[in-house]
């Protein structure tokens, strides 16, 4: 008897295994950016094999941390898991997401406006973020009834589609955000980091975490917006000001954004936003970046100054430093680690760039 038991308990461990298996294979990375770098191994230390884009799939071999591998070209290779989305097939165990709901009416959600979509396959997502599944995408002239807005996004629906869709793509090429940031390369800076942890918070925190937060938060929005984005650091690594520099003077940079955050301990309470430009060209960027994060964050307008600073100082291309609040205020330090006001930031500094390179053309 016992035998038998054991011959059961293999088999159905085996069959559990090969279970598991088919359900990790069953799921699909669909990569949100264009020209996402695939490696060969969990991390941007690797070899470069090659580019995916835009809503290309890809079936998922396994998780590594912040890294998954994929099928790529008849070979493995890796993607930053920040940069897809990882698509389940759950036919066969879950039930149709909309089995249980009611369809929605016009008596229920009556239409706020109609719109026409101008642009090719625009997203169309499960809720109002890139962290929601693409469900659909909507075509150049199909219409579309708007049920809600939420921060930029719209829900809209029509007789055979609905999903929630990024406001800014909904207009033409030429005047919306992804438009004018299309193909632009903006390299962006996160001061400080490594052995140069920068200013220190009220409460002990380092400049050089907030500059990575944001910057990476920054990077992610304005590749949703079509920009090709270079960063001087995407982790906890001391990169000279020299290096910062010359890495934007060495690529086709058409702006250069350094971040950084305030620090006076001697002045407790101080709070609000300080843009700096050096080069005389560029106080438009940087008066431009400045209005929008003072009309998003609502912050202290502490103004655009010139300043000679070393890594915009020697950045011969579009540059600006920006100081986005003082870490040495205590309230102004527990805002700043809340995902909705560095949100704000990343909003206001996008508006800022878009409008700057709108008025350039």
């Amino acid at each position: 008897m016992r035998k038998k038991l054991g011959w059961l308990s293999v088999t159905t461990i085996i069959g559990i295994m090969l279970i598991c298996s088919i359900h990790l294979f069953a799921d699909t990375a669909v990569v949100e950016y264009d020209h996402l770098n695939v490696r060969s191994g969990p991390g941007t230390d690797y070899e470069k094999i090659g580019q995916v884009n835009t809503t290309d799939t890809f079936p998922i071999e396994k998780e590594d941390g912040e890294w998954v591998q994929i099928q790529y070209n008849g070979q493995s290779g890796w993607v930053s898991s920040e940069y897809i989305t990882v698509k389940q097939d759950t036919a066969e165990h879950e039930p149709d997401s909309n089995s249980n709901q009611p369809e929605k009416s016009k008596s229920e959600n009556e239409p706020l406006k109609t719109l026409t979509i101008q642009n090719e396959k625009v997203h169309l997502r499960k809720g109002p973020s890139i962290e929601y599944d693409i469900t659909a995408f909507a075509d150049k002239g199909e219409t579309f009834d708007v049920v809600s807005e939420t921060e930029g996004w719209l829900e809209i629906v029509s007789d055979e589609k609905n999903g929630f869709v990024y406001k800014a793509l909904l207009a033409k090429d030429d005047q919306s955000g992804y438009g004018i940031l299309k193909n632009k390369t903006i390299v962006i800076d996160a001061g400080h980091g490594g052995r140069d942890v920068g200013a220190i918070g009220a409460g002990g925190s380092y400049e050089k975490d907030f500059t990575l937060k944001t910057t990476l938060a920054l990077a992610k929005e304005l590749r949703y917006m079509g920009a090709n984005v270079i960063m001087t650091r995407s982790q906890d690594r001391f990169k000279s000001l020299a290096n910062r520099s010359a890495l934007a003077n060495n690529a086709n940079t058409d702006a250069f954004i350094s971040i950084h955050y305030n620090s006076t301990p001697e002045y407790p309470s101080a709070s609000g936003i300080v843009s700096y430009y050096y080069h005389d060209q560029d106080q438009s960027l940087a008066e431009y970046i400045h209005q929008g994060l003072v009309e998003k964050t609502e912050a202290r307008d502490r103004g655009v100054l010139k300043e000679n600073y070393f890594v915009i100082r020697q950045t011969f291309k579009p540059a600006v430093l920006l100081e986005l609040g003082f870490i040495s205020n205590p309230e102004s330090e527990g805002l700043l680690t809340t995902e909705q006001y560095q949100q704000k930031l990343v909003k206001g500094i996008t508006l800022g760039i878009q409008k700057y390179f709108r008025n350039a053309q």
